[in-house]
């Protein structure tokens, strides 16, 4: 099954826009995740595209196989599971709130636009973990846009997004990120880039990113390629210009740093610079 990617970003004003103006409290499912809101403003969503917190804080070794049952189970009504894993001393506060978002951020790109008529929401119920960080719904539809732009400079390679990973070993080999590496060292040919985010741990947008790169690098083989893809050479540098399609312009290329919390990312990024300076002034 492939990956439920909207071509295009969400519109300016939908579902989520008419639930912030009213500051509505409830969740609204769709068909690939639900949002839980409060006050108009989502602080959780659980999608079935991308890896969720509970896999995320596992792989990086923050968390105990049990943890997060357990956290689960013993939130109660007061819906404090977030607190109770800094509580236990797993991780910190900044480092939940960092691994939140950026779960949160992942499960909307696959999320969102959500359509009306596939679309149901329930008034008044929340999350076990409770509010961590919320994000207002403008930020995280703005967030989810840029990604799409970044995924878009490498349209070519889109058919590489839901078919099984097949790495190329050429004669000279491409100057990869860790994270890329990681990537290449566990495909076997099986598995979708979906499958290997959640294998690994890490986010489902920015696994999908960077094993399109690795196409253009020829270093991933690419499912029944249209005439008109643009071909590198194997030992082509992957942060070196994209290459140029006849008639289309370069795209620029951005590498993604190998980190399980995807600092990379712009928009948390800026949590960790906060959350730095916050510190430091303490």
């Amino acid at each position: 099954m492939g990956l439920p990617i909207s071509p295009h970003p969400p519109a300016p004003a939908g579902l989520l826009d008419r639930c912030a103006a009213e500051r509505v409290t409830g969740t609204l499912s769709g068909p690939h995740g639900c949002f839980y809101l409060l006050d108009g403003a989502v602080y959780c969503i659980e999608g079935t595209a991308a890896p969720g917190l509970d896999i995320r804080l596992t792989a990086a070794g923050k968390l105990p196989p049990r943890g997060w049952q357990y956290a689960a189970e013993t939130a109660g009504p007061h819906q404090s599971g977030g607190q109770l894993l800094v509580n236990e001393g797993w991780l910190t506060q900044g480092e939940l709130e960092i691994c939140h978002l950026a779960a949160l951020l992942d499960a909307a790109f696959f999320a969102l636009p959500l359509a009306p008529e596939a679309t149901s929401f329930t008034p008044g119920t929340g999350h076990w973990l409770g509010v961590i960080r919320p994000i207002s719904t403008t930020a995280l539809q703005q967030a989810t846009a840029r990604r799409r732009i970044l995924l878009d400079r490498l349209h070519p390679w889109a058919a590489v997004d839901s078919s099984p990973v097949v790495p190329v070993h050429p004669r000279t080999s491409a100057p990869t990120t860790g994270r890329q590496r990681r990537l290449l060292d566990r495909a076997d040919g099986r598995q979708t880039p979906q499958e290997l985010a959640r294998a690994l741990g890490q986010s489902a947008f920015g696994t999908m990113l960077d094993i399109r790169r690795l196409a253009a690098a020829g270093l991933v083989h690419v499912p029944r390629a249209p005439t008109s893809l643009p071909r590198r050479r194997p030992g082509a540098c992957l942060n070196g210009p994209a290459p140029v399609a006849e008639g289309g312009p370069a795209a620029t290329w951005q590498l993604p740093v190998p980190d399980v919390l995807d600092t990379a990312d712009p928009d948390i990024a800026l949590l960790v610079r906060l959350r730095t300076a916050l510190e430091e002034s303490l």
